[in-house]
């Protein structure tokens, strides 16, 4: 392990290396060395399109089952699990975003921002790692659903397209490599930290203002993930096929995660706009209406 000691440095952006203290941490949970791991299809787990398929199935079914169940049962809060579960999220979200800036912090640094998001090398086998980590982190947010589905809300589609989607889009960049995935994957970590801090709060009776700016964070990610995959598969496709086209060169994913990436990061901007609009545009309009009525009866 390195020194312990606060040493600030490229490598030691946070003061100290956290690596050393994951390392361990993983050591004792699994029994295993972390700097051995590979993403390996078919035999790490949940590795596969088929285990991928049969999840987003499983999920499906579990929460359209679980709904008609409910009619015959009263609403089941389970509060205290729900804080918990919240709690536990807004904390494995910061522990991953910091473990993630660590890595990148050296790479950006010596390489620079293009390296980072389309060259191989920048795809390491510790952010390796990281990724599956937030991978699996999917499946567990899956449980989101089933608070809602135990306390009768409604379900919206945006809700359930994203929580599947977004399982599906991380196993694709895993199973692709792309070198860009750090780019949707620390923005999202980071809206995630605010966002299960706000429903652990809200949970606990807290009234809070700011949800509304939680969707407008969202909005803003994905503005900024559009940008860095469309100028990275824009570059990848013209250097492979067009390269008579402006391009920076070739980057590193296979194609078909960079299409996939692509189409379903868009559907989450345009999906999420929509939301805000309905939520909070509608809102004001309503609020809006209703004082002009009140203030001609008056």
């Amino acid at each position: 392990m390195q020194n312990s000691t606060f040493q600030f440095s490229i490598d030691r952006p946070f003061g100290i290396y956290l690596y050393d203290y994951f390392v361990q941490a993983y050591t004792l949970v699994t029994r295993k060395n972390p700097n051995n791991f590979a993403f390996i299809e078919g035999v790490t787990p949940l590795s596969t399109r088929y285990e991928v398929i049969i999840a987003v199935i499983t999920y499906l079914a579990i929460l359209f089952g679980g709904k008609q169940l409910m009619k015959n049962f009263p609403v089941i809060k389970l509060q205290f699990i729900f804080q918990v579960h919240n709690l536990l999220l807004t904390l494995a979200s910061y522990a991953l975003l910091i473990l993630f800036a660590e890595q990148l912090v050296p790479i950006i640094s010596r390489n620079g921002l293009f390296y980072s998001v389309c060259n191989n090398d920048a795809w390491t086998q510790r952010l390796e790692l990281l990724y599956y980590l937030n991978y699996l982190v999917k499946y567990w947010e899956l449980i989101d659903t089933i608070f809602l589905v135990l306390r009768k809300k409604n379900l919206e589609f945006l809700h359930v397209y994203h929580h599947s989607m977004t399982m599906a889009l991380c196993y694709s960049q895993l199973e692709g490599r792309t070198s860009v995935s750090w780019v949707p994957i620390t923005l999202n970590l980071m809206v995630h930290v605010f966002m299960y801090y706000y429903y652990f709060r809200a949970a606990g009776g807290a009234r809070l203002w700011w949800k509304q700016y939680i969707t407008t964070l969202q909005i803003t990610q994905f503005i900024i993930d559009l940008f860095f995959v469309y100028f990275c598969s824009y570059t990848y496709f013209t250097a492979t096929y067009w390269d008579w086209m402006p391009n920076s060169g070739s980057c590193a994913g296979s194609e078909s995660a960079a299409i996939f990436g692509c189409v379903v990061l868009s559907s989450y901007l345009l999906l999420f706009i929509g939301f805000y609009n309905k939520t909070y545009n509608n809102k004001k309009g309503v609020t809006a209406s209703k004082r002009k009525v009140q203030a001609k009866a008056e």
